[in-house]
């Protein structure tokens, strides 16, 4: 069977391969704290399940504290040049597009149909993470058929992808440390804690104002937290459930699908959903990494008005 411990030891791999390929770039004047960071990163996804829970989260303070000390420098991999790329593009065309498709038509397959398929009756795939796995086989396939169109060496991937996370640095990992954030908040009983003062503040005795308050609630919590799957469970323990749900008799699934929508407005707008709006300018090398941001605003709070509105009439049909 293949389990998602197999995605993250493929996903450590190739983290332990841009490490020492920082590790070897003496143009990077930080190339030993790069790699260190670059190595704890492979080092949690490679033996995370075998750390135990302190020695994860000295791993997570470690890499906190060398992104937030400026520990990561960038230098110059070898690789394509632009105008080996531009080239490139030429000469392949629309082909291009062949192997990035293949990753989410691969993804959906796999999703809807992989995970029924047995092998000497045990599946496949880890039935529970069937999406995942599909996405990491979509990869795979990916490269098998890109290396040779594109006549690539084998190590192009590594390269590029070592290219890509200079660009990119410790932002890369933000969406993941949020998420596990989320999680801890959880856990921790934020959401009734912000329950309790939102009902202690705001006068959300009508169904209109706990729509607000929850709508408005996901999308600034997102903002903070940078990612809309971190808002929602404290915002929904504090707002959603206990208010649109239990004491308006709100349709929780229309709560929840739309919630998520409005917390995603929250992720246009801030610099904390890093693999949104600060990966993209990084690698578009643009001046001003906020030009997403500023961009988006206006749109996200067009969209939030609007999920407002969509909540109101529909949660309670």
């Amino acid at each position: 069977m293949i389990r998602l411990e197999h995605v993250y030891a493929l996903a450590g791999l190739m983290f332990a391969a841009i490490s020492i390929l920082n590790l070897r770039d003496r143009s990077n004047s930080k190339r030993f704290k790069t790699a260190l960071f670059w190595a704890l990163v492979a080092a949690s996804f490679l033996f995370g399940a075998r750390l135990g829970d302190f020695a994860n989260g000295l791993v997570a303070l470690a890499l906190a504290a060398l992104a937030g000390f400026g520990g990561l420098g960038r230098g110059s991999i070898a690789t394509t040049s632009p105008e080996e790329r531009r080239e490139g593009a030429r000469r392949h065309g629309d082909r291009l597009f062949i192997p990035a498709v293949i990753i989410p038509v691969v993804a959906l397959l796999g999703s809807l149909f992989l995970k029924q398929v047995q092998w000497g009756g045990t599946p496949l795939l880890e039935p529970k993470q069937a999406t995942l796995i599909s996405l990491a086989l979509g990869v795979l396939l990916a490269l098998a058929v890109a290396l040779p169109m594109l006549k690539a060496p084998p190590a192009a991937p590594v390269r590029e992808a070592a290219r890509l996370m200079d660009a990119v640095g410790w932002a890369a990992m933000l969406p993941q440390m949020l998420a596990a954030l989320g999680a801890v908040f959880a856990m921790a009983g934020v959401g009734r804690i912000v329950g309790d003062l939102t009902v202690q503040w705001l006068p959300l005795d009508t169904r209109l104002a706990a729509v607000c308050a929850y709508a408005v609630g996901m999308a600034l919590f997102t903002v903070i937290m940078g990612n809309g799957f971190a808002a929602f469970p404290v915002m929904t323990a504090a707002i959603g459930l206990p208010l649109i749900v239990g004491k308006f008799g709100g349709d929780p699934a229309v709560m929840g699908a739309i919630g998520m929508l409005s917390g995603f407005c929250g992720t246009l707008m801030t610099p904390m959903a890093a693999n949104f709006n600060i990966v993209p300018a990084a690698l578009l090398e643009l001046k001003d990494r906020n030009t997403v941001i500023r961009v988006q605003t206006p749109t996200a709070l067009l969209l939030l008005l609007v999920n407002i509105g969509l909540m109101y009439v529909l949660a309670f049909h």
